[in-house]
């Protein structure tokens, strides 16, 4: 079986507790506005084989604390995605999801249901919404503790203050960023713009209406 992939990281410290895996999953069909990572868009770019990933994941599985899953849309690739969290499963690493659809639509689907992950954040980012909530976008997004490990890994993490904190690796001319910044990348943007620096998406697709 082969998957979509955007990227994988490690370590991440910013999408959760302690240092973990960041897996960011290649094509999203919601497209909202104001996404920071517009590069996940486009779907059928670069398809690995499963086992391939799977391979590079068992390096960093034994001394990280968790795995956190984003995109582009994870539940744009269910099956992928179900074959991928039954392999991480049996780490007893806490796994958190972020998915841009409405919690109505996933609390029925098999990954939920079944606990292959232990945090779901949910909803759509809004970027007219505030954001005060750490690991949030935006403030209508909402956190679900899908199993007791999650509660425990993410409870008091949650409660924390927003941190202004990026991972941040640079290769040659491009910059990658993990992390929720505050105000998606306006803030971010107007200070490069300071610095007689541009930045744009490697990637940029419309929406097919």
């Amino acid at each position: 079986m082969e998957i979509e992939i955007s990227r994988v990281h490690y370590p991440v410290t910013t999408l959760g507790p302690g240092n973990r895996i960041g897996i960011w999953l290649q094509g999203c069909s919601i497209h909202c506005k104001g996404c920071i990572s517009m590069d996940t868009w486009q779907f059928g770019i670069n398809k690995i084989a499963l086992a391939e990933l799977e391979k590079v994941l068992k390096l960093w599985l034994p001394q990280c604390d968790g795995i956190t899953i984003s995109g582009g849309e994870p539940f744009d690739q269910e099956a992928q995605l179900i074959e991928l969290l039954n392999f991480l499963k049996p780490y007893n690493k806490s796994i958190l999801l972020y998915s841009g659809y409405p919690f109505a639509l996933l609390k029925d689907k098999n990954i939920v249901r079944n606990k292959l992950i232990d945090v779901l954040i949910s909803e759509p980012y809004d970027h007219l919404e505030a954001q005060t909530k750490r690991l949030l976008g935006s403030d209508n997004q909402k956190v679900h503790f899908i199993t007791d490990l999650g509660e425990i890994d993410f409870k008091t993490y949650l409660e924390q203050p927003f941190p202004k904190k990026l991972d941040v690796q640079i290769t040659e001319d491009i910059v990658w960023m993990a992390g929720i910044p505050l105000n998606g990348m306006s803030e971010i943007d107007e200070v490069s713009k300071n610095d007689k620096v541009t930045i744009s998406h490697s990637q940029a697709v419309i929406k097919n209406k």
